[in-house]
């Protein structure tokens, strides 16, 4: 069984991440979307709501994809889920260049854990969660960046 983990704050989650994780699901048998706690991002949302946008956005495809919340290294977690692949998704080549030195420092902890880099979709390489989290601390319309099972729990912070 492929199984791969998607890692990120997601905070919160935009249609660019869905994006990336609905096709890649036709490359892995299971995908965790795993929210983990970074030590340099100030939280906008809750790590549980961010849990629970994650589980109402992909409710139709629980079978394959999963949202978890994890702490600590990625490759960790990888080890305690089976997962052999580390999914990212890419945006321009400053993403390129941050994304491999993670994928370069995690195949030293963990050789036989692989990382499968996924360029963004046309049309959704402008889309970013420090972006969308600054329109909605400015009340601004994020209505075409965010999948609508998230715009209740935006209304809310607002």
């Amino acid at each position: 069984m492929k199984i791969a983990v998607f890692p990120g704050s997601f905070d919160p989650i935009t249609k660019a991440h869905v994006d990336v994780v609905k096709r890649a699901t036709t490359l892995f048998d299971k995908i965790y979307v795993a929210v983990g706690a970074n030590t340099t991002k100030k939280g906008f949302f809750s790590p549980d709501e961010r849990l629970a946008m994650i589980k109402k956005v992909f409710a139709s495809q629980a079978d394959s994809v999963e949202a978890i919340l994890f702490e600590g290294l990625t490759v960790d977690f990888c080890k305690k889920v089976g997962a052999g692949y580390i999914l990212r998704g890419m945006r321009n080549a400053t993403d390129f260049e941050f994304e491999k030195a993670i994928a370069l420092n995690n195949s030293v902890l963990a050789p036989t854990i692989e990382t499968v880099f996924l360029v963004s979709s046309n049309g959704l390489s402008h889309i970013s969660s420090t972006i969308v989290r600054e329109i909605i601390v400015n009340k601004g319309d994020v209505s075409q960046l965010v999948p609508e099972a998230v715009l209740a729990m935006v209304g809310e912070k607002s």
